[in-house]
């Protein structure tokens, strides 16, 4: 039987990475003139939410990513540049 080292990532919501995107998902939806609760309300969810999102409490998968860069008329590439 082999063993392998392993190598552990770091949580992605606390590196720098996580939270350059964060901060830039906070300035498009202000350069888009929303508030956060027109976009919780436009995404279907929670003003809680979309808080915790932009504050770094709260993970994003690269679709919801989507939804955000959609609804702010950004490119995905303005996320994750």
């Amino acid at each position: 039987m082999e063993y392998y080292n392993r190598v552990t990532m770091p949580r992605a919501i606390y590196t720098k990475e996580h939270n350059l995107i964060v901060e830039r998902l906070k300035k498009a939806r202000i350069e888009a003139g929303l508030g956060q609760v027109e976009v919780s309300k436009k995404l279907g969810k929670t003003q809680s939410y979309l808080s915790k999102i932009e504050s770094g409490q709260r993970r994003f998968d690269v679709l919801q990513l989507k939804e955000f860069a959609k609804l702010y008329k950004k490119s995905l590439d303005y996320f994750v540049k």
